[in-house]
């Protein structure tokens, strides 16, 4: 005899099968799910979790505010607005910084070698430019600029890797591993973000990083965001660069896990904050000898040191294929925007997925980067590119022949052949002048800047740095950009104006 039970059930499950079918469209839903089912189970399994989650949440008890709470009358809601006091966005400004915003000049025109100033509407010779073979005023340049705005108007509207590469940046990527001697090249639209992208592509956390504490706040940066681990030599040191390499060595050596890391040696070719050289011959020995990978931050040297100015590769006669990433800027010595990283192709490619500043950020303009191929294709050309150079370089040793000639009053920490100069008071000088602080070097420098610009009729400044992040803040310091453009006469005679003032600036203390 039959289970009334199971019939009833038997009856319902037919009834409630007959009255899906009668649905519009029911046996397609039918077909998917014995289909999902057999073929994937378990998606049907996640399915079914979300539809319950969903309906929980649809069921769940909704949020109310708790009617014990104190209700506020009208007057004492009134009496709160008026007594709250919103936090600044920043903090209140120092009398330092206060005293560098009232100070700082402001330039009315086109640059060049002796721009018009807004406030005064004199005419000062700028040693504060990164001008340095004065392509800012090339009317060459100014011509391709001008007829590309035409044809691909301003900016690029899309990154490179969607719809921003243009037939110009391919072009100048090429003339820029053709100028180098490299496999390959990658242009970014920052100058700044390249070396921090960089190295952030390619050392990962629990690599190792080996960098000069002298390096500028953009390598500083990059060593952060690529969490590895960073060990800091002294600065052009390679006796403790080889120190620090060997501790790593024999730390590897008595671990009982050996991990496999990638190991980098991070440098700059010609130091932002001291213009100084670095050893490139030495530090190529230590790489080789240790296995690592070298990482050479050029932005301010490309362009400007060598004979024909390939920088630090040329200085020192060594093949541009043993760097394993040579890093540079368009914003220096090409006078346009932007950096680049050449290396090989595997180290160019990889960029291109996992470079930051690559895939998040918009291609360059296109006449910035036609204005970079042609200033390199002057480069390239002998009888303009080493005119360029030297005259620079001419005009940097003026310079420098000046200065060194006060010991006592001028420390000078620039190599020679460098066209960045960072002038700085001798340790014993301040003390002789009773300065303590930094602060108080600082407003002893600005006074020397804001002297010569009245009397000498220059433009000079002082070096400025994210003071309260940088990991080895560098000693304050008047910083000079020596051009091409610059007359050797006015070079001279603007030496002779800051060294003055530097010595009177420190007798005047004692």
């Amino acid at each position: 005899m039959d289970n009334p039970i199971l019939a009833a059930v038997n009856q319902t499950l037919q009834a409630s099968s007959r009255a899906i079918e009668a649905i519009p469209g029911s046996d397609i839903v039918i077909n998917y799910i014995k289909n999902s089912y057999q073929n994937d189970p378990f998606r049907v399994v996640l399915e079914l979790g979300l539809a319950v989650f969903a309906v929980k949440y649809m069921l769940s008890k909704k949020y109310r505010i708790d009617p014990s709470h104190i209700k506020l009358t009208e007057k004492e809601i009134d009496e709160l607005v008026a007594e709250w006091q919103p936090e600044p966005l920043v903090q209140p400004l120092s009398d330092i910084q206060r005293m560098e915003l009232e100070k700082t000049q402001v330039i009315a025109g086109h640059q060049g070698p002796k721009p018009k100033m807004l406030s005064s509407g004199k005419n000062l010779l700028n040693l504060a430019s990164t001008n340095f073979l004065g392509y800012i005023n090339n009317e060459d340049i100014k011509e391709k600029a001008i007829e590309t705005l035409r044809n691909y108007g301003v900016g690029s509207c899309g990154p490179p890797g969607f719809y921003g590469t243009l037939d110009v940046h391919i072009n100048l990527e090429k003339d820029i591993a053709r100028f180098l001697g490299t496999e390959k090249a990658i242009i970014y639209s920052q100058n700044f973000s390249t070396i921090s992208s960089v190295i952030a592509a390619f050392s990962k956390r629990g690599d190792i990083i080996v960098a000069d504490d002298g390096c500028n706040f953009a390598i500083q940066k990059g060593t952060q965001i690529s969490r590895s681990n960073i060990k800091w030599f002294k600065h052009n040191d390679m006796a403790d660069l080889e120190r620090v390499l060997e501790s790593i060595k024999k730390e590897t050596a008595t671990s009982k896990k050996r991990p496999l890391t990638r190991r980098f040696i991070v440098t700059e070719g010609l130091f932002q904050n001291f213009g100084d050289i670095a050893p490139l011959d030495k530090i190529m020995e230590l790489k080789e000898k240790y296995k690592y990978r070298v990482i050479l931050d050029e932005s301010n040297s490309f362009g400007l040191l060598g004979k024909n100015g390939r920088g630090l590769t040329e200085v020192f006669n060594i093949s541009p294929k043993r760097v394993d990433m040579i890093i540079g800027s368009m914003a220096t010595a090409l006078s346009g925007t932007g950096g680049f990283c050449a290396g090989s192709k595997e180290v160019v490619e990889h960029q291109r997925l996992s470079g930051q500043a690559f895939v998040f950020s918009a291609a360059m303009p296109a006449m910035l980067a036609v204005c970079a191929s042609e200033a390199i294709k002057i480069l390239e050309t002998p009888e303009k590119g080493n005119k360029l150079l030297k005259d620079m370089n001419d005009n940097a040793a003026a310079f420098r022949n000046v200065v060194v000639s006060a010991p006592q009053a001028i420390e000078v920490s620039s190599d020679v052949g460098s066209p960045i100069l960072h002038l700085r008071f001798p340790k014993n000088a301040l003390s002789a002048a009773g300065i303590t602080t930094r602060d108080e070097e600082k407003y002893l420098l600005q006074e020397i800047v804001d002297e010569v610009a009245v009397k000498d009729g220059l433009l000079i400044t002082r070096a400025k740095y994210v003071e309260s992040q940088e990991m080895f803040l560098p000693r304050p310091s008047i910083r000079i950009s020596i051009c091409a453009t610059h007359a050797r006469k006015d070079v001279e005679k603007a030496a002779q104006a800051i060294k003055a003032s530097f010595v009177k600036a420190v007798s005047k203390r004692k």
